[in-house]
């Protein structure tokens, strides 16, 4: 598109700008040559309150089980352990109890049924973490891509 040839000294001038421009204090990073080409890099005097922080986002990772628990709970609420066990085949008290340690997932109530089992729903915490203001955000089955049913090969 633009085939204007760049003089290497204005590249180098150009990068050496950047480098001064993030070594200032309000930058918690900086520009660094490293295996060949730049790269922003946190400055030490960051490193612990990043690596911090990154420390909680990876505990904040949900497991399959969970994040199948929790997509239960979000599109059936408000819904019994025993619901959720039913649609998923499986005991789910640990995924339950986990989600509820995460705060994604709050006790709503109790159920009229027998025994009067809890009922979980959604918690503020679930709309941040995913980003969402209301349930009506979440995606709808007519959002899912259904790959084609098709047995055997296509003739023709």
């Amino acid at each position: 598109m633009f085939e204007a040839e760049i003089p290497m000294e204005h590249i180098d001038q150009a990068i050496g700008d950047l480098i001064e421009k993030y070594l200032s204090e309000e930058f918690s990073f900086q520009l660094e040559k490293s295996g060949g080409g730049y790269q922003f890099l946190t400055k030490p005097a960051y490193q612990t309150s990043i690596s911090i922080l990154l420390r909680q986002q990876s505990q904040k990772r949900l497991s399959t089980a969970q994040l199948e628990t929790l997509s239960i709970i979000a599109y059936k609420q408000p819904v019994t352990k025993g619901d959720i066990e039913q649609i998923r085949g499986v005991n789910s008290d640990y995924s339950v109890q986990k989600l509820l340690e995460k705060e994604l997932v709050d006790i709503k109530g109790k159920s009229e049924g027998v025994g009067r089992p809890m009922l979980y729903g959604t918690s503020r915490k679930f709309m941040e973490y995913f980003g969402i203001n209301s349930l009506s955000e979440l995606p709808q089955p007519k959002d899912f891509s259904q790959p084609d049913n098709q047995i055997g090969e296509e003739r023709d």
